[in-house]
């Protein structure tokens, strides 16, 4: 009899799947070759992405896009620079999206921007019932904070002595170890976007080094933030492989095993499919 060949030891094992934690590919730039984005999206080992909402009026688009791709779950919420969007009932829309679909897993994004906008006040109006609302369902939120993070941090460390203040993640990091340390403090995941491989963003860089493995995401943010070497063009979910290669470069670490760590946390933040490890 002839004795059967032994495989090699690791041959059978794949890498660990990736998770794009946001994405906008509902995005009118998307739709003459969402397929193909899709396909680039499996062969690069995108095997999870959480969709971002912007506001209501996305929301049966995205659905649609779920049940497009299985691999895709989604949020609902509205964005800060979008706060003209809030009506009288968008709190009951939010809410009764998210019942309605279990494959909503978010609320969000939701948070403040002053770089772009100053209206604080208004911001705050629709930041606040998003928050109760996502305690409410028990659901995490996916915060934007741009240039407000002292704002945020206010927001939310007075809410955590009412008992009210919601798990969830800052999406896109742009700010400093101290900010970040802030917001690791309430709890909150940090999750990297292309920016992290920009030559430049060196608090983004010392942040990537910093922050704990099992507390970090990694997005495309897509069509937005494209990654060097592509940065300037449309970016697309299949990219985040190039955040998870920078990520490992920062933290002196391998691809596998940012990869690994992501995912791991992407699934216990959100449920997402084939993020398990």
């Amino acid at each position: 009899m002839v004795a059967p060949v032994a495989e090699p030891r690791h041959a059978a094992l794949a890498p660990p799947p990736l998770v794009d934690s946001h994405c906008h590919i509902v995005f009118r730039n998307f739709d003459d070759d969402l397929d193909a984005v899709a396909q680039r999206w499996r062969a690069a080992g995108v095997g999870a992405l959480l969709h971002a909402c912007v506001e209501p009026g996305e929301i049966p688009a995205i659905r649609a896009l779920a049940d497009r791709f299985p691999e895709l779950r989604y949020s609902v919420g509205v964005h800060p620079l979008d706060t003209q969007h809030w009506q009288d009932d968008t709190s009951r829309v939010l809410r009764q999206a998210a019942l309605d679909d279990p494959r909503v897993v978010a609320i969000g994004e939701l948070g403040l921007d002053l770089f772009r906008d100053s209206n604080l006040d208004q911001q705050l109006a629709v930041l606040g019932p998003q928050l109760d609302l996502a305690v409410e369902l028990d659901l995490p939120v996916i915060i934007h904070c741009r240039d407000a993070a002292e704002a945020m941090l206010s927001v939310l460390r007075q809410r955590r002595t009412e008992g009210r203040c919601p798990r969830g993640v800052m999406h896109c990091w742009g700010g400093t170890p101290e900010e970040m340390a802030g917001f690791l403090e309430l709890g909150l995941f940090i999750s990297f976007s292309g920016t992290v491989t920009f030559p430049k963003a060196e608090a983004t860089h010392a942040c990537a080094r910093l922050v704990p493995e099992g507390r970090f995401l990694i997005e495309t943010d897509c069509p937005f933030l494209a990654p060097v070497p592509r940065r300037g063009k449309r970016n697309e979910p299949a990219f985040v492989a190039a955040v998870a290669e920078r990520m490992a470069e920062l933290r002196g670490e391998s691809v596998d095993q940012v990869a690994r760590c992501s995912s791991a946390n992407a699934r216990s933040l959100f449920s997402l499919p084939g993020a398990s490890v």
